[in-house]
């Protein structure tokens, strides 16, 4: 069976050790680390070596969304910690303002695909923009984000073809209108379940539904409905 688990962020917000332990009691696999705000990044990499991960078949960091162009040389320094620990790092494109200076990361940056509300990022056409300039990135791809910026699933399904071979991450979950993630429908489960099919076996699941502790066991056995595997 696949890895699947949680993004931290999405279980206490700006709170990662309270939603590692949450997970310690789960069937979770997988765990992405959230520092979605900048001030999360630091206690995080001053944090990262005396977490016990050793559950986890898969561990991913979340780069902050947003950050100042002066910031962004910190940043870098910053997440290069976690590569060191082998752990890829999902970044937004949009936060990125030199593209160049990222290429450090090589095959353990993680792209990911954006919702509506963004200017970059949301369908092929803009991902391969991008990946001409990071040819080794990989891509994160967020079903949700896709679902919302088309509805009927025609981009996700370009995008999980163009992309086959990058995706590294699938990140799951329900996105409404006002772009907040929230537990998964069975609207939005049959959805992706028209694409499951197109997404490798092997690649780590991470849910960014917001749910309480208590109803963890429930959405990573709806998630892996969603994709096939239940």
């Amino acid at each position: 069976m696949r890895a699947i688990g949680f993004s931290t962020g999405s279980l206490t917000l700006g709170d990662f050790k309270r939603a590692l332990t949450w997970l310690d009691k789960s069937s979770a696999t997988a765990v992405e680390l959230s520092a979605l705000r900048r001030h999360e990044l630091d206690p995080m990499v001053i944090s990262m070596n005396s977490l016990n991960l050793s559950k986890y078949s898969f561990v991913s960091v979340h780069a902050p969304s947003n950050f100042h162009k002066d910031d962004e040389d910190q940043v870098i320094h910053l997440l290069l910690n976690f590569k060191q620990k082998g752990w890829p790092i999902v970044v937004h494109p949009d936060a990125i303002y030199d593209f160049s200076k990222w290429r450090c990361f090589k095959n353990f940056l993680m792209l990911e695909n954006m919702d509506k509300r963004k200017p970059t990022g949301r369908n092929v056409f803009e991902l391969q923009e991008i990946f001409d300039i990071l040819p080794d990135a990989a891509l994160c791809f967020d079903l949700a984000h896709a679902r919302q910026y088309d509805a009927s699933m025609t981009e996700a399904y370009l995008i999980a073809k163009a992309f086959s071979r990058r995706i590294s991450q699938v990140h799951i979950s329900e996105v409404g209108t006002q772009s907040s993630h929230t537990r998964l429908s069975p609207s939005a489960i049959s959805a992706y379940r028209e694409i499951s099919s197109l997404i490798p076996s092997n690649v780590p699941i991470i849910i960014e539904s917001q749910v309480p502790a208590q109803a963890i066991e429930e959405e990573l056995s709806a998630a892996l409905h969603a994709l096939g595997n239940g």
